[in-house]
């Protein structure tokens, strides 16, 4: 007797609720919430227009409607290649990058080509031509460089292990913002030199088209902003160049490093997991990550007999564009194995999106 009540008052409950107005708003709202879960607002928007629920209830379809119509929605926050449709173009790789390129080094024969022409954010890729400038302007490693309010990042909030009054050598601030992306670090170089940071991003920029990079351009020396744009045929010719300096190769590809921090000695990462694995033969590399870039990584490697250069541009999932990296060095290594006679893989793969 007891369970039958209970149907029934279970069934007197939902009456009351189909017919209330009220009560359909609130039925509406609790479909919204589980809809912004999926990342989607456009369906918890429309669950709080008031009046709409009220007017058609005893017409209005199940809240499944609402549910569905999550599925199909795009994400809260689109990188830009997923919003030129640059993910909708299939490789045989399976890559989760939406650009990809595998250039030789010596020969610059393309290995693998796909969407090479699409023009992205880059983000904290930026930093190998800021490191590259640095270099190259001759100024003493030595130096002191202090982090001052002014390498605060405004452009997306993030933090830094670098506190405002921090002191570091020009040699510390380099190795930082090549081995574990600090942005401050950075910031701080750029603002050192001489000029300052306007004629810092003008000097980046100078030596962009010095090299032949028609689709870069930078605003600022750390990639935080989604200004900072280039393509992987451009970032390439940057990682060949950077491979030529012993001390940019050196920095960006060291494992951990300590630092001391005021009476504090703090440990430093690679920002590359590869890099960390000791697997792989890599001569230079930098990662870079922003919401609108999605996922990047460039690198020097020696891969299949061959020294290589790899650019991965918008890649979706935290660890996606160490898997693409894992999938290019399989098919590479099985192309090498297979070709008569030659360790030389000699497999294309050129994938790019018309127009």
């Amino acid at each position: 007797m007891g369970a039958v009540a209970g149907s029934a008052f279970a069934l007197t409950v939902a009456l009351a609720l189909a017919l209330a107005p009220h009560g359909a708003q609130a039925a509406t709202g609790s479909t919204g919430k589980s809809t912004g879960k999926t990342g989607t607002k456009s369906a918890s928007k429309a669950a709080a227009i008031p009046k709409v629920a009220s007017k058609n209830v005893r017409k209005a379809k199940p809240a499944s409607v609402v549910r569905k119509a999550a599925v199909v929605a795009t994400p809260a926050n689109p990188t830009f290649g997923q919003m030129y449709g640059l993910h909708s173009v299939d490789d045989p790789l399976d890559l989760k990058s939406s650009v990809a390129l595998v250039m030789d080094q010596d020969t610059n024969e393309v290995l693998l080509s796909k969407n090479t022409q699409a023009v992205l954010p880059i983000a904290s890729i930026t930093k190998l031509m800021t490191a590259l400038v640095i270099v190259e302007a001759g100024q003493s490693l030595d130096d002191k460089i202090t982090i001052t309010d002014e390498d605060r990042d405004t452009e997306k909030g993030t933090g830094s292990r670098l506190a405002v009054g921090t002191t570091l050598t020009r040699a510390e601030m380099l190795h930082l913002a090549l081995m574990s992306s600090e942005n401050r670090a950075a910031n701080a170089l750029g603002r050192h030199y001489p000029g300052g940071l306007t004629a810092f991003v003008a000097a980046m920029n100078q030596k962009a088209q010095s090299l032949g990079m028609t689709d870069t351009h930078y605003v600022e020396p750390t990639g935080l902003s989604s200004r900072n744009q280039s393509s992987a045929k451009d970032l390439a010719a940057l990682v060949k160049v950077a491979h030529e300096v012993p001390l940019l190769r050196e920095y960006s590809t060291t494992r951990d490093a300590t630092v001391a921090l005021g009476r504090r000695q703090v440990a430093f990462h690679n920002t590359n997991g590869l890099v960390r694995s000791g697997s792989w033969d890599i001569g230079l590399q930098k990662t870079g990550f922003i919401n609108e870039a999605g996922r990047c990584l460039v690198m020097q490697a020696s891969l299949a007999g061959r020294k290589l250069i790899m650019v991965l541009l918008d890649s979706t999932g935290k660890y996606s564009r160490i898997g693409d990296a894992e999938r290019i060095r399989k098919w590479l290594t099985n192309a090498g194995a297979t070709s008569s006679g030659s360790a030389q893989p000699q497999a294309q793969m050129t994938l790019d999106k018309a127009g």
